[in-house]
């Protein structure tokens, strides 16, 4: 599948691979601000979200082969992979399954465990759902609809990345393949399957408030990926990269370096 995408610098390549209801306009500051120290960043719309194509497949074994797809296609060698919540899931198996190919790898709150369902994804989807976009006729609308359902504005910031408009009316709409998404959710939340260890360094980095990566998962982790480094940002929730874009940015910045 040929996915859209954004490419910001030149130098070590990076591919910052977004988490479900995300796209690659959610990674847009932070990798114009990575591209101004050296780095290729390719951040490219996953399956089923932003600009690239819809489909009823929608499970990690799709994505990680989109992945492998996406870096040939655009002759990307030795890049880190970076994945937050549902890419970092791709970005693991990716990982263990080709080693050889990558050089480093970062993870964003997320285990390799599976999950079982999300409340809280089911009250974004159907929040997302119930937006009545005849009595929408800016962004601030939308906002409004959300915030009763979603009271914290930076996830209905983010949500509200997906808006676009469809018809010359200036009527919005969802970029999102909603059907493609509820129709494969237990999917998402499967566990990495790979036997496989990755032996060369690994950032995994979890929200102190989140309940995504917990001490018991970090045994797990460092078995399979034995150069793991963990690091907790205090104070953020799953969505640490844009609650806590400082000491996340630095964290990241001094991996890529080191």
């Amino acid at each position: 599948m040929r996915l859209y995408h954004r490419h910001y610098g030149e130098g070590q390549p990076l591919i910052i691979l977004h988490g479900l209801f995300g796209l690659s306009d959610n990674w847009v500051t932070f990798a114009k601000k990575i591209a101004h120290k050296g780095f290729e960043v390719s951040v490219p719309d996953q399956r089923n979200h932003g600009r690239s194509p819809h489909s009823d497949t929608f499970n990690y074994l799709a994505m990680t082969d989109d992945l492998m797809e996406f870096i040939e296609e655009h002759n990307i060698e030795y890049p880190v992979i970076m994945g937050h919540s549902m890419g970092g899931k791709v970005a693991m198996r990716f990982a263990l399954e080709n080693p050889g190919i990558t050089k480093k790898l970062i993870v964003v709150d997320i285990a390799m465990r599976q999950y079982g369902n999300r409340h809280f994804h089911k009250k974004i989807i159907q929040s997302m759902r119930a937006v009545d976009f005849e009595k929408a006729s800016k962004i601030s609308d939308v906002d409004d609809q959300l915030k009763p359902n979603i009271p914290q504005k930076r996830i209905r910031q983010f949500i509200m990345k997906n808006l676009h408009y469809r018809d010359n009316r200036g009527m919005m709409d969802w970029r999102i393949n909603f059907e493609g998404i509820c129709d494969n959710m237990d999917e998402l939340f499967d566990k990495v399957e790979v036997n496989n260890t990755y032996e060369k360094p690994a950032l995994i980095i979890r929200g102190g408030d989140s309940d995504y990566v917990t001490d018991e998962d970090i045994d797990q982790i460092k078995e399979h990926f034995t150069r793991a480094e963990i690091h907790t940002i205090g104070g953020a929730s799953h969505w640490v990269h844009a609650e806590k874009p400082e000491a996340f940015n630095s964290l990241v910045l001094d991996f890529l370096k080191s």
